[in-house]
């Protein structure tokens, strides 16, 4: 009979995702140089970085737009190469493009839909099933937040945040096993974005590994488990909720005692400008 002392521990649970010395290379300009992250399910890593840190570059290599050309990308620990989105899509990986590829003219349910519309029937009498695309559409919408919409209206009247949402919908009704979120370029107001990242939570909370990708450090905090700093390319910090806050995130993006001597200085001014 084996006692307690004898007993094996539980191995630990392999990340869903990760980068191991990962390198993408323009010819001479490393876009990213021997990154390396976990990625687990189940948490939002946000990915924080200037303009030519590297963000766009790790999106490429996760949805599968730009082949890594050195290191491991791991997907439950085997090693992956995806080459085309198509493979980065049926491995699990779900994307959500900053501008967000909707059709337009066609009807909310048919762009959730879309290319995998439900039947019924039987060929050759097959059709497709309107009613219950619509039902799981509506369904799947207020699973992240988007209440109150007309699956038949196009989907050039939902608003920003709401077509991001959509998409974040569409990844969990289609099982996808990460989430990828590539910050939108148009600008959200305070309402869409709360929609976004109630969507995002949404899917933490299902067990997907998130990946944020944002420029801004508040809402960051406000729903990350992990930050990754990206600066021209490297690793230049990987911290956790316990190591930062809000502030913190806001000096280490914008240079630390520059934005601390920026802020002092910004106070002084109005406050002269108070005493006038």
């Amino acid at each position: 009979m084996s006692t307690s002392a004898d007993a094996v521990p539980p191995a630990p649970s392999l990340p869903l995702l990760e980068l191991r010395r990962l390198s993408v290379h323009y010819g001479s300009v490393a876009a990213l140089c021997r990154v390396s992250v976990t990625l687990p399910a189940g948490e939002i890593t946000c990915v924080l970085g200037e303009n030519g840190s590297g963000k766009s570059t790790l999106v490429a290599v996760l949805s599968g737009l730009r082949p890594h050309d050195e290191g491991q990308l791991l997907l439950s620990g085997e090693p992956v190469r995806f080459r085309s989105p198509l493979q980065a899509r049926s491995a699990g990986i779900a994307t959500v493009w900053q501008d967000l590829a909707v059709a337009p003219l066609l009807s909310i349910w048919r762009n959730f839909f879309l290319g995998a519309e439900p039947t019924r029937g039987v060929w050759p009498l097959r059709r497709l099933d309107v009613d219950r695309a619509r039902e799981t559409t509506v369904r799947a919408l207020a699973r992240v937040g988007v209440t109150q919409v007309d699956p038949d209206q196009p989907a050039s009247t939902l608003q920003a945040g709401a077509r991001q949402s959509l998409a974040v919908a569409r990844a969990l009704h289609f099982g996808a096993r990460a989430l990828v979120v590539d910050e939108p370029t148009a600008p959200l107001t305070v309402a869409q974005q709360t929609l976004l990242l109630q969507a995002i939570v949404e899917a933490r909370t299902q067990g997907l590994a998130v990946v944020l990708v944002t420029n801004n450090p508040r809402y960051a905090h406000l729903v990350g488990d992990r930050f990754l700093l990206l600066a021209h390319g490297a690793v230049a910090g990987c911290l956790t909720r316990d190591d930062v806050d809000a502030a913190d995130l806001m000096r280490l993006m914008a240079g630390g005692e520059e934005f601390s001597a920026l802020t002092a200085a910004l106070t002084a001014l109005h406050s002269e400008l108070g005493d006038r």
